[in-house]
C-alpha cells in the first residue's frame, strides 16, 4: 500500500474514532409519569427542548401514579425508569422504599417550602387542589346552582350522572377522606367516610373512572355532569373548549403535589436530576400553570393576571387541606382493597 494510502486511511481511523464516542454518548431516558392532557404537554413543550439541550432521547412510559409505583417495585433491581413523575402520597411510598436518589444540584431558594421533600430525594413541580367538575352548560339547561359542597355528591338528582375515580388514584382516596373529615374521622379514623360513600354517595355514582380519556369522554357524551378531579385536568379540559368549571368546595380542596424524583440505581445518569430540575424552570411553571392548571412551586415566577384561574394560587391556597401522608400509606392497602369489596362492587 503505498504511504499517501496508509496516511489516508490512518485518518479516517481516527476521524471515526472521535466520532464514535459522539455517538456512544448519546443516551436514552426515561420518564414515566402521568398520562393523557399531561403526556401531551410533556411531548410538546417540555422534552423536545431538554433532548436538544442535552442531546439525549427522552422515552415517557405513561401511566398513574400507582401504576409507576408498581413499575418501580417490579424492576426492583434492575430499574428501566429513570425518573417518576408521581402524586405526592406515593413519592412519599417511593422514597420509602429506596427508589428515588438525591436530586443533584437542587437549589431551594426558589422554591416554596411545601415543594421539599426531605433529602432533595424528590421535589414537587406543581401544586394541585382536588375538588368539584361540573358541566356548566348541563346545570344552566337544569335550572341548577352549581355545586359548593363534598356533601353534594349526596344529591339525589345527580344520580347516574357523578364520576369518580377509584381509591388507586388518589382523587378517589381524596374523596374518601373528605367525607370521613366532615364526618368526625380523618386519617386516623376512615370509618365515617366509608359508611358515607355506601349509604350517600355510591347509589348516584355512574362510574369510578380511573382513566383522564374516559372521564372526559363520559362529560363529552352527555352522561356524566358531576365529578371529583383535580384542577390540572379541569383546566387541561377547559382549555379544549368544552364548558366545564372548578369548585372548590367550602369545607375546603385537598391538596396535591405532582412530584418527581431521578430513580437511585448504579450508573444513574446525572440527566436524570437535570429532568427534575428542568421541570422547576420558570417557562415550564408557566406550561404547566396554562395548560395544565398546576399553581406553581417556583416563588419567581410571575404570573400574568389572565392565567391561573383555577389553579391553586394566592387567597385559594387558604382553601387546602393538606392530608396526612404518614397517616394514611400505611393503612392504604388496608383501605384499597375494603373499597373494591364495599364500596365499587
Amino acid at each position: 500500500m503505498r504511504l499517501s494510502d496508509l496516511l489516508a486511511a490512518a485518518s479516517l481511523t481516527a476521524m471515526m474514532a472521535s466520532v464514535a464516542p459522539a455517538f456512544a454518548q448519546q443516551e436514552t431516558l426515561y420518564v414515566a409519569g402521568y398520562g393523557g392532557s399531561f403526556e401531551k404537554t410533556m411531548r410538546d413543550e417540555v422534552v423536545p427542548e431538554f433532548e436538544k439541550k442535552h442531546g439525549v432521547k427522552v422515552e415517557y412510559v405513561a401511566g398513574n401514579s400507582t401504576d409507576t409505583l408498581a413499575k418501580l417495585q417490579a424492576q426492583k433491581g434492575n430499574q428501566q425508569i429513570d425518573v417518576a413523575i408521581v402524586d405526592d402520597g406515593p413519592m412519599y411510598q417511593a422514597i420509602e422504599l429506596g427508589f428515588c436518589g438525591k436530586i443533584d444540584g437542587l437549589s431551594g431558594e426558589d422554591l416554596h417550602d411545601a415543594a421539599r421533600f426531605k433529602d432533595d430525594r424528590a421535589v414537587a413541580i406543581g401544586l394541585v387542589a382536588t375538588g368539584l367538575m361540573y358541566n356548566t352548560q348541563y346545570f344552566a339547561d337544569k335550572g341548577w346552582a352549581a355545586p359548593t359542597s363534598w356533601d353534594d355528591l349526596k344529591d339525589p338528582k345527580f344520580k347516574g350522572r357523578i364520576v369518580i375515580p377509584p381509591i388507586n388514584n388518589t382523587y378517589g382516596l381524596y374523596t374518601l377522606l373528605m367525607f370521613a373529615k366532615m364526618n368526625g374521622g380523618g386519617e386516623k379514623d376512615i370509618e365515617p367516610g366509608f359508611t358515607a360513600m355506601k349509604d350517600e354517595v355510591n347509589q348516584n355514582v355512574l362510574a369510578y373512572e380511573p382513566s383522564p380519556g374516559k372521564m372526559t369522554e363520559l362529560f363529552q357524551s352527555g352522561q356524566a355532569a358531576l365529578a371529583v378531579w383535580g384542577t390540572g385536568r379541569v383546566q387541561s379540559f377547559a382549555n379544549t373548549g368544552f364548558p366545564i368549571d372548578f369548585v372548590y368546595p367550602k369545607e375546603g380542596a385537598v391538596s396535591l403535589l405532582a412530584s418527581a424524583c431521578p430513580i437511585e440505581k448504579p450508573n444513574a445518569s446525572p440527566l436524570a436530576s437535570e429532568f427534575v430540575k428542568a421541570m422547576l424552570e420558570p417557562k415550564v411553571q408557566l406550561v404547566l400553570l396554562e395548560e395544565y392548571g398546576y399553581g406553581p412551586v417556583n416563588k419567581t415566577v410571575k404570573i400574568p393576571p389572565e392565567m391561573g384561574k383555577m389553579a391553586p394560587i394566592g387567597e385559594r391556597v387558604d382553601l387546602l387541606y393538606n392530608p396526612d401522608w404518614a397517616g394514611i400509606n400505611p393503612q392504604r392497602e388496608e383501605w384499597t382493597k375494603r373499597w373494591n369489596r364495599e364500596v365499587e362492587r
